[in-house]
């Protein structure tokens, strides 16, 4: 099967859409900054948030999100054997049972059109089990923004690759 996207080609690939720098996606996102940083500030671990970000990253494939998110969680002193398992989580034991219920969370939250019932009550208990119910909000708020930066950036087709850790907060 041959591959028609430019990186196969050789060529480099460039943004559809400069969003962020338009008056309309500037607003947008200084929202979506300021839901971000509600949920860093919450009491949800922060390797959960990482492990998360990445899973509906690679789910939607975002390759700027991907990118971004394994980065920041390397610095933040993640290791290379969890991201490098993070999309066969479950065939990986590195992964604590509040992670794996958080992963499942994610996975079923993000292909909540490909699922007839969308989040499965099981799915759904077994976070519960894990976090509280500010924790929970935070998840839940968090799968739902992973999933719209996602949106944001493959529509607009944003290169990845050249993210340093921190760069945008």
């Amino acid at each position: 099967m041959r591959c028609n996207s430019p990186l196969w080609q050789g060529e480099l690939m460039e943004a559809r859409l400069n969003f962020y720098g338009t008056p309309v996606g500037a607003k947008c996102v200084k929202h979506l900054q300021a839901a971000a940083k509600v949920i860093m500030d919450s009491a949800l671990p922060a390797a959960t948030r990482h492990l998360v970000e990445i899973r509906a990253s690679q789910i939607n494939g975002c390759g700027v999100c991907v990118d971004m998110h394994t980065k920041d969680a390397a610095h933040a002193g993640e290791s290379a054997t969890r991201l490098n398992l993070v999309a066969v989580w479950r065939e990986a034991t590195v992964f604590t049972e509040a992670e794996r219920a958080a992963l499942e969370l994610v996975e079923q939250g993000t292909r909540i059109a490909d699922a007839a019932g969308g989040v499965s009550d099981d799915a759904w208990a077994n976070a519960a089990k894990h976090y509280d119910e500010d924790q929970l909000a935070a998840l839940v708020a968090l799968i739902a923004l992973i999933n719209a930066w996602n949106r944001l950036n493959v529509i607009t087709q944003q290169p990845a690759g050249n993210y340093q850790p921190g760069q945008w907060g």
